[in-house]
């Protein structure tokens, strides 16, 4: 098989990506590392590592096109071998990779085989698998219809092709600057109905650099190019699907983006500017207003549906904390719970189009509840505060019995005591926990707070909690320690509002953050 690996101005990395390719073994035949013109000394690193190495051929695009399709193509026309997989540059392959895609991908006789994919933060080294869902087991699909969740890994990254089925059915990327042209690939894949082998080995590792001086292009989202760019991808790729008679599918993209682009770029909205907001909310209500009722009536008060509405409901930017709340993961739908004059739930007194009937017989498990929660860090007794608010009714007749809080620590996933306290209710109609933090046990890192609320009958609801944020509460305090000598501690409100800590632990850690402050003040 071949592995075609693209870069552009990434000496620093394309060398790792290119041994970790090779280093599958025999199975690999051939890398064709395409250069897209690079200005930084890639060109001349591919050729020393190719004088070394026959299975490794050097393309060197005299222009640049400006994206990852044109050089991807280019590879791909360059390959020989039967099967093809794509590899960028600032990325790497794990150890049997290849083996485990080529071995399920000729043993399923199909035309593809996907793998999962796994989101390493750098430079803390956190790893997130990439739509886990899709991969939890092996699986042979013989039609991609059977599952149309397939739509929602639009990586092109983590498969495996026939390179003749490519070829036949003509599928390449677009060309130039076309940003998330995998999108677009993806979809002309499941579009020609290929029989698809799954299997749950880790085969990408996708490094994401957000502290690098040049963002990947996906993650470069400042611009408002970067959200029209992404709509244009969308709207292709429904376009593919529907164009050749896979309705399913098609819905299920617009389904993806209503759940996954609409709540992502929502959740970040606070933090552009007025000019910006403005344009991606005209931009986005113009985008909407191409769906037809049956990609948002299904689960109507479903987070990205709920969001969608709000959205063509109103001609101007309006709620945007509540939206940005509303888009979290797991969602959370704050106050104010409004109703009409027949008790009819709204989402607002000024927006009474847009109706909340549905929560009404939402399953528990999946009501967008909120909990605030708040936080003071002391030297002893550390105490973390919750209300949980009602909703139209449906928490006092779920009947709340107790709330787990653990707090998770980002850079390795490792996890506090869980600690489960009752929920009592209040004069004001909310309920309310207190669950003792020891900060000592924690020690440094970023660590986000996760909830269960726990209710009669044994249901559930995963939950995060409203930062609050009123008289100082996210303030960074110095809190003594007997473990660490001194801890810096600091509450914080995530993109999506939830309650999150900073801990830095012990005099070297205090200098750490005191020396991040002063260059970011020299700045």
């Amino acid at each position: 098989m071949g592995v075609v690996v693209i870069g552009y101005n990434d000496s620093a990395h394309v060398g790792e990506a290119v041994r970790s390719a090779l280093a599958q073994g025999p199975a690999v035949r051939e890398v064709v590392a395409v250069d897209d013109c690079s200005t930084d000394g890639s060109a001349g690193l591919l050729a020393g590592l190719a004088a070394g190495e026959p299975r490794l051929k050097v393309v060197v695009r005299g222009v640049n096109s400006g994206g990852c399709g044109t050089p991807r193509n280019t590879g791909l026309d360059a390959v020989t071998a039967p099967y093809v997989m794509f590899l960028d540059s600032d990325d790497t392959l794990p150890p049997g990779a290849v083996d485990a895609l080529l071995t399920a991908v000729t043993g399923a006789r199909a035309e593809l085989a996907g793998g999962l994919c796994v989101r390493r933060e750098l430079p803390s080294g956190h790893e997130l698998p990439w739509q886990p869902a899709l991969y939890s087991a092996p699986a042979v699909v013989t039609r991609p219809s059977q599952r149309p969740r397939l739509v929602r890994d639009t990586l092109c990254v983590n498969k495996l092709y026939r390179t003749d089925f490519l070829r036949r059915h003509g599928i390449r990327f677009p060309e130039g600057r076309f940003l998330y042209e995998d999108f677009v690939f993806s979809a002309r894949v499941l579009a020609a109905g290929p029989r698809i082998a799954l299997v749950p080995d880790p085969v990408y590792v996708w490094n994401v650099r957000r502290a690098s001086g040049r963002l990947s292009l996906s993650l470069d989202r400042a611009a408002i190019d970067n959200w029209r760019a992404r709509t244009e991808a969308c709207e292709l790729a429904y376009d593919v699907l529907l164009g050749a008679g896979q309705k399913e599918l098609a819905r299920a993209a617009r389904a993806k983006f209503l759940d996954h682009e609409l709540r992502m770029y929502t959740r970040e909205l606070e933090l552009r500017d007025t000019a910006y907001r403005r344009a991606w909310w005209e931009h986005t209500r113009t985008y909407l207003e191409r769906f037809d009722a049956g990609d948002r009536e299904p689960d109507p008060a479903s987070p990205g549906r709920l969001l969608a509405r709000v959205l063509l409901a109103s001609p101007e930017p309006r709620d945007l904390p509540r939206l940005r709340e509303l888009a979290a993961r797991p969602a959370r739908l704050r106050p104010p719970y409004a109703r009409t004059a027949d008790g009819t739930p709204v989402w607002s007194r000024d927006l009474p189009e847009v109706t909340l009937t549905s929560l009404l017989t939402r399953p528990v498990r999946l009501l967008p509840l909120a909990v605030d929660a708040e936080l003071r860090p002391r030297a002893r007794a550390t105490r973390l505060r919750l209300r949980l608010h009602e909703l139209y009714g449906r928490v006092a007749q779920a009947g709340p019995e107790t709330v787990e809080a653990e707090w998770r620590r980002r850079e390795d996933g490792r996890t506090s005591a869980r600690h489960t306290c009752e929920l009592t209710p209040s004069a004001d109609g909310t309920w309310s926990a207190q669950a003792p933090l020891d900060l000592d046990a924690l020690g440094a890192g970023t660590w986000d707070l996760y909830l269960r609320l726990r209710f009669a009958h044994g249901a559930y609801r995963d939950a995060t909690a409203h930062a609050l944020a009123g008289a100082g509460l996210l303030r960074r305090r110095a809190v003594p320690s007997t473990r660490h000598g001194v801890l810096l501690v600091q509450p914080y409100a995530t993109h999506s509002g939830a309650l999150a800590l900073r801990v830095a632990a012990g005099a070297r850690g205090v200098m750490t953050v005191a020396r991040g402050r002063l260059r970011r003040l020299l700045h």
